[in-house]
């Protein structure tokens, strides 16, 4: 479910995949942890289940830092908060891969994130050179 947000936040092409990530990374967090927690035979929980709070926590992160980074007035603080979407669009990305080594059944999900990532890293570039 994508947020609907009053019109006077920005409407940018990276603001707008900032909140389908967010709403992707949710949706197959849901997912994933239902797969994932059980216990196995030694009755122990799999280690890959916090990775899928990990991604939704990182997610959450992108659209403030986004805003924030937009609504600074002087290009040092716009590269602050630049560079921290770049270190959360990073960690992102190692922690699908990390779910992707997992045994589930929704790690083909997980490639649909990596692809939208792709994608916003596209985005970034070009955002990055507009601040």
């Amino acid at each position: 479910m994508i947020p609907n947000f009053p019109s006077q936040f920005p409407q940018s092409a990276i603001y707008k995949q900032a909140i389908e990530i967010f709403a992707l990374s949710q949706n197959i967090s849901n997912y994933l942890v239902e797969d994932l927690c059980g216990l196995d035979k030694n009755g122990k929980e799999d280690a890959s289940i916090y990775f899928t709070g990990d991604i939704v926590q990182q997610s959450v992160s992108l659209a403030p830092e986004i805003l924030k980074a937009e609504s600074q007035l002087y290009s040092e603080e716009k590269y602050k908060y630049a560079a921290s979407v770049s270190r959360l669009t990073n960690r992102l990305y190692k922690n699908c891969e990390r779910l992707e080594r997992t045994n589930s059944n929704g790690r083909e999900f997980i490639a649909l994130l990596r692809n939208e990532l792709k994608k916003f890293r596209k985005l970034q570039r070009t955002w990055m050179l507009t601040l």
